[in-house]
């Protein structure tokens, strides 16, 4: 059985450890709260993009752009896995490296080779560890990403696709859902379907504010699509990111909350423990003072 200090100073670790968690949720906490607020404040602006490429697109027909480009055989795939820069997180960073993986697996196995991209201390230290086939990664903004970060990460692959270096370019990330709730999510950002530039065109006519008039574009409308295409991947990249950044601090509040509860509860247990055994030493203690006062007197 531990003895009353060993007790006393497990007691005072996990005391201080308990701080911590709580100090930590609260951070995340806050910092949660201003991530949510810059998802709202991007979601309009992203609604009105892809509803401009929409009404764009059906103007111009039939047109042939690099982003548009849809391979007869697609050989090389990127994967783009957005993960955080920091830990004590939970499950966030696992679930994502996780998919990519399970992604990687099925485009060799239909003889595809991968490419990676990555984002995230998380995601770049296990595709080193891995020996991955890694072309760029980015680190420092998973926390509080800039359009710019997006920016980066949008010129990198799509320079990659135009070069036709890979074929395919798909985004890993956690998408927010609440606070206890993410969302592992993939999607196809390269090539730009025309398919779903043309759903997204009928979706919008569909509610009446939102129908196109005729427009009379200048320049034509081809070019202006050629000039929104990368726009639209630097947009729906920085979507992304900000929506990891949000599951992020959600997934850390969660981690740290249930941590400080684990800690109340191992306190708990180490004070009941810790009385135990003080009373075990005082009962001992008094049982010896009786034998040395019976010794005495006999």
């Amino acid at each position: 059985m531990a003895s009353t200090q060993d007790l006393k100073r497990r007691l005072r670790s996990i005391t201080n450890t308990r701080k911590v968690t709580r100090a930590m949720e609260l951070v995340a906490s806050a910092r949660l709260r201003r991530a949510q607020m810059r998802i709202e404040a991007m979601r309009p602006y992203a609604d009105r993009m892809l509803e401009l490429m929409a009404g764009v697109s059906q103007a111009a027909g039939s047109v042939r752009l690099p982003l548009l480009e849809q391979r007869d055989e697609v050989k090389t795939v990127a994967i783009v896995a957005v993960t955080a820069d920091r830990g004590l997180a939970g499950g966030f960073n696992a679930q994502v490296i996780r998919r990519a993986l399970a992604l990687q697996r099925e485009a060799r196995a239909a003889g595809q080779d991968v490419v990676w991209f990555s984002t995230g201390r998380k995601a770049a230290s296990t595709l080193r560890f891995r020996r991955m086939n890694v072309a760029h990664s980015w680190i420092g903004f998973s926390e509080r990403p800039a359009y710019s970060d997006a920016q980066a990460v949008a010129h990198a692959v799509a320079e990659a696709f135009v070069e036709h270096e890979v074929d395919r370019v798909l985004v890993v990330y956690n998408a927010f859902v609440s606070a206890l709730t993410q969302k592992v999510t993939v999607r196809e950002l390269l090539p730009i379907s025309p398919e779903f530039l043309e759903r997204s065109d009928e979706e919008n006519q569909s509610a009446p504010e939102l129908a196109h008039p005729d427009f009379i574009y200048e320049p034509e409308p081809e070019e202006i699509l050629a000039r929104l295409l990368p726009v639209y991947v630097e947009t729906e990249l920085y979507r992304a990111l900000l929506e990891s950044a949000a599951s992020e601090q959600g997934a850390r509040m969660t981690a740290m909350r249930n941590a400080s509860k684990a800690a109340g509860e191992l306190i708990d247990s180490l004070t009941l423990a810790m009385n135990r055994a003080r009373q075990a030493e005082i009962t001992q203690e008094i049982l010896e003072v009786v034998a040395g006062a019976d010794a005495l007197s006999g």
